[in-house]
């Protein structure tokens, strides 16, 4: 099962990443050994994931995502 998925850092911002296991990344993020963006703004929170078929469209997605302006990423957090 591959997923996109957003965080919230301990100091606001969002951090849009890719995983097969999203609790399990969620923890490596949480401890500290995830992305560099995450480890300086722990802890983080999930705020939204979205399943995908396959890892290329997760990966797609993930662009999408990255793409979007913060008002537009809050504002696809809260629809879901």
């Amino acid at each position: 099962k591959h997923c996109m998925y957003v965080l919230e850092c301990a100091d606001g911002s969002l951090y849009t990443g890719y995983a097969v296991d999203v609790q399990a990344r969620l923890a490596v993020h949480n401890a500290g050994k995830g992305a560099k963006y995450t480890r300086a703004r722990l802890p983080v929170e999930l705020v939204y994931q979205e399943a995908c078929a396959d890892k290329s469209a997760a990966l797609r997605r993930e662009y999408e995502i990255k793409q979007l302006t913060r008002v537009q990423k809050l504002k696809l957090i809260e629809q879901s």
